[in-house]
Formats: C-alpha cells, structure tokens, sequence
C-alpha cells in the first residue's frame, strides 16, 4: 500500500483530481462502516468531546460524527499525495486564515517569528503553505517514519509547499528550532497533541487527562517568542473562489493568541512549561468543541485508554487520578 501512495504523490497529475477524491472518500466510508482500523478508537475521543461539550451523546450522533472525521482524514491524503498536481494559485484558494490572533501575528512576525501549536486537525499541509504565503517561511518537524519512502515521500510534499522539514530522531531539534526562531520573518508550526514519551506534558483536556508534547511551550519560553494556536476546519467553497480551487471545500486556519512568555516568568522551568502547554490546550480544546469532525485522533490519547504500564516519567498525582477513575469503573460494573 506504501508503494502505491508513493506512486501516487510522484505522478498525481496522470488522474484526474476528482476521481483521486472519491476513490479515498470511497476507503473512508468501507473504514467507518466496518470500524477498521481506529475507528474504534477515534470514536472513543469524540465521544469525550462531545461529552464534555453537550452532554453524552447517542449513538447516531456519533457515528455521524465519526463519519464526517473519516472522510476529512482521508481527505488529507488524498490533498496531500497530489500536491505536486496542484497549482499555487488552486492552493491559495483552498486554504485561508481567520481569528483573533492573525494581525497579531503577522505583525509579530514582520521582523521577529513566532512558534505555533496545532493539533490533527483538517489538512495541516495546506496550513503550512498557507502561512509560508500569508505570514512567514516555515520551520518544522516531521517524524522519522520506519518506511523510508513513506518518509521521503511526505517530506517532498511539505517542501514543494515550501516548508523547510526537520526530522524527529536527531539530538539537537529543540536547539534547531530555537535557532530558527531566533532569525527574523520565521514561523515554526508543531503539531503537538499526542506525546506519550516520558518528555510529554500530562494536561486537562475534555474533562479528562492527555500528555502533549512539550515542543510548543519549550521553545516559546526559551526563545522569549510569543506562542500561538492554529485550528483547522473544513469549509464549503462557492462561486469564484470555488471555480479557482477546482474543488467544493477548502480549509480555514484559525489563528488565536498570543500566549505571552513573560507572563510566566516568575515560575520555575518545569512548571512553566506544564502552565504554557495548558493555556494552548484550552484554547485548542475549544477549537476542537467547535468542529470535532475535524480531528483525527485515531490513537489513544485520553488517559484512561493508555497502557499505564508501558508509560514512563507519570507523576504520582496522574498515577493517583487514573487509580481512583478505575476503582469507580469496577464499582459502576459491580452495581451492573
């Protein structure tokens, strides 16, 4: 399958855009009709967004939003693999920025930079050329892929969009990232929602409890930049621009912030890093309530769907929470 994806991105312009399309909203359905893969699991998550957003939900509205989230995930494949077929100006129609942080960072970001949080959300790719066109050349990193091709692959389409491609796995990443910030006129997006290393930061989100990478706030505060959060969404495109994009849907980045370094200042490291990494999970948590069909989080994220036992560097008070969750969970089955 890795084999055909690859050959796919290197010679995208031999099919045509819309059959490219419906051939993966096609994958997606089979997926959510039959629950393969992790859709099992994405359901799980939406189901605590949900929950903490309106109350539990039934399970026609889930699936519907399950759904919805299937077909926005294979969506970004299907944009991301034929990138290569796309003109900038298709490109600059599908994608634009919104929100109350824009101006603030495009000023911010006329001779100084910014660094970025995000989450899995929309097509994170469009995000990039979107802010290498609209804000600033981009910075960030990509994670080392065990398939080789797949790696090279994903990489090619992020730098044909623009974006200068750092790779997990390398001692010195924070340090690079650091470094870029330091240069004027550079964005540095991460997409920083899932991290269960033992560098991880343990956050509220959603009611419950999830570990986010500390990337985000690490740099923001070593660097002195104001830290910003984008949020990704779907939109339906009409008319003109419609015509330009050569597709009905485009992506909305929406841009919020800033979450200012100096405000924590009097903290020690440590606990500045868990307060930063807190304030952009609130403000990305929201974004996520607004559109969850947006966000797909196949993998366990939440912390009672995590092996405890293969996660390390869990502070006590996590170990303390998670045991006192389970020992109501046994006395809701019991009372069953």
């Amino acid at each position: 399958m890795n084999a055909v994806l690859s050959a796919l991105a290197r010679h995208a312009s031999w099919f045509p855009e819309g059959l490219i399309r419906l051939l993966f909203m096609g994958v997606a359905d089979i997926a959510w009709l039959f629950r393969l893969g992790g859709v099992r699991q994405l359901e799980r998550n939406l189901c605590r967004v949900l929950t903490h957003r309106d109350g539990v939900p039934g399970r026609r509205q889930l699936r519907r939003v399950s759904r919805q989230a299937m077909k926005s995930y294979f969506l970004y494949f299907a944009e991301a693999l034929t990138v290569g077929a796309r003109s900038s100006e298709q490109l600059k129609a599908r994608v634009r920025g919104e929100g109350e942080g824009l101006s603030s960072i495009r000023r911010q970001c006329v001779e100084s930079s910014a660094p970025i949080a995000m989450g899995h959300q929309g097509n994170w790719d469009y995000a990039g050329f979107w802010a290498n066109d609209a804000i600033a050349p981009v910075t960030t990193v990509a994670e080392r892929l065990s398939d080789e091709r797949m790696l090279h692959t994903f990489v090619n389409i992020r730098e044909q969009l623009g974006m200068t491609i750092l790779l997990t796995g390398h001692q010195g990443l924070t340090g690079q990232l650091e470094q870029s910030l330091q240069q004027p006129h550079v964005v540095v997006p991460l997409l920083a929602d899932r991290d269960l290393s033992r560098h991880g930061v343990f956050v509220q989100a959603f009611g419950s409890t999830i570990r986010v990478a500390r990337g985000p706030a690490t740099i923001a505060l070593q660097s002195g930049r104001p830290l910003y959060v984008v949020n990704m969404h779907t939109e339906a495109l009409h008319g003109k621009r419609k015509r330009a994009a050569g597709v009905g849907s485009g992506q909305v980045c929406t841009v919020s912030g800033p979450i200012l370094p100096e405000d924590y200042a009097g903290m020690s490291t440590e606990d500045a890093v868990k307060a930063v990494s807190q304030a952009w999970v609130n403000v990305w948590a929201a974004g996520i309530e607004d559109h969850p069909e947006d966000w797909h989080m196949l993998q366990p994220i939440f912390i009672e769907d995590l092996d405890m036992q293969r996660l390390h560097g869990v502070p006590e008070d996590i170990r303390t929470d998670i045991d006192t969750v389970s020992e109501r969970a046994r006395a809701r089955s019991e009372r069953i």
